[in-house]
């Protein structure tokens, strides 16, 4: 019963015996069997598979983002945009400007588009991840965006939850922190960390000393004298490398001559970083470093750090 069942599926044949077919193939012609057909299709499989990953390898090199560049082929009206944590909002506003194809107004008005007090315009609410933007958008639809963003996940994911630290801390506060935090962190691993060793120099009345805040310094000098530049790349190294003399630096960022946090913050940090500033681990470390392969080494004292510099770092080169 059930054979017949079959039969009358797959052959359409209410007389329960086997379908002849209609024609003979031509000669010199293949018949599709189901074999031929499941042999083919993985050779197809394996064939785009392999070609894929060439091309996406390809993208890598030229700097593009896979995922990014298949999905905006694949969808004429809409964009996909991903934005990594730790940029400032200028390279937000500039990647956004690459795809969207911005003139120097809409980059504006993505930079205005900004929370803002007596300090100016703050950076930090620009939620990082991937954004779905019509191509049509302007600078302050996109900023718009952005921001409901942040406010949205930010409540849900940290301020709803009740601890010591959410209860005390604002969320002006917890950016600024999240904004070094961000920058500093090799990874997720060692964010609480570096919130720990952050808030432990802060209670000691120790200046943070944060290369990271150098480096927005120097970009933000930079930035002053060119400015942006408006539907391409900015010739501005936006976290350019750190030397001894930088230390200098006269500015409200530099963390080595001011005490306490930046004015604002410095990045667009995750909400992994923004939940470490609000949670961050109990430590005794008051410095760290991390070595070149990305490990972390901490220190209650400047002797013991000195001695993780020497052989972590200088040794090593």
């Amino acid at each position: 019963m059930s054979k017949q069942r079959v039969n009358k599926s797959v052959h359409h044949n209410t007389n329960h015996s086997p379908a002849r077919p209609t024609t003979r193939p031509r000669k010199g012609r293949t018949v599709a069997t189901p074999s031929y057909l499941k042999i083919l299709s993985v050779f197809l499989f394996f064939g785009v598979s392999l070609l894929m990953t060439g091309t996406t390898t390809f993208l890598y090199k030229l700097g593009l983002d896979p995922v990014e560049f298949y999905s905006n082929m694949a969808n004429p009206y809409m964009k996909l945009v991903n934005i990594p944590a730790g940029l400032r909002r200028e390279e937000v506003a500039l990647k956004f400007a690459k795809v969207l194809g911005w003139d120097q107004e809409n980059i504006d008005a993505f930079l205005k588009t900004a929370p803002s007090d007596e300090r100016g315009a703050l950076d930090g609410y620009y939620l990082p991840g991937p954004y779905w933007v019509k191509t049509t958008s302007t600078g302050a639809d996109v900023a718009n965006q952005m921001l409901r963003n942040f406010n949205s996940k930010v409540s849900e994911q940290i301020l709803s939850k009740k601890t010591t630290f959410v209860q005390k801390m604002n969320l002006d506060t917890a950016v600024r922190v999240a904004s070094i935090i961000q920058r500093e962190a090799a990874g997720d691993v060692d964010m609480r960390i570096i919130s720990g060793v952050i808030w432990n120099r802060m209670f000691k009345g120790m200046s943070l000393e944060m290369d990271a805040t150098l480096q927005y310094a120097k970009a933000s000098e930079q930035d002053q004298k060119d400015g942006l530049v408006a539907g391409a790349s900015s010739t501005i190294v936006w976290w350019p490398k750190v030397a001894s003399k930088d230390k200098y630096i006269n500015s409200p960022f530099n963390t080595y001559q001011n005490k306490g946090l930046p004015p604002t913050a410095i990045a667009n940090p995750s909400l992994k970083a923004i939940a470490a500033a609000f949670n961050p681990a109990k430590t005794d470390c008051l410095f760290y470093i991390h070595d070149n392969n990305r490990g972390f080494h901490c220190e209650k004292t400047y002797e013991a750090h000195k001695e993780n510099v020497q052989k972590y770092l200088v040794g090593r080169k």
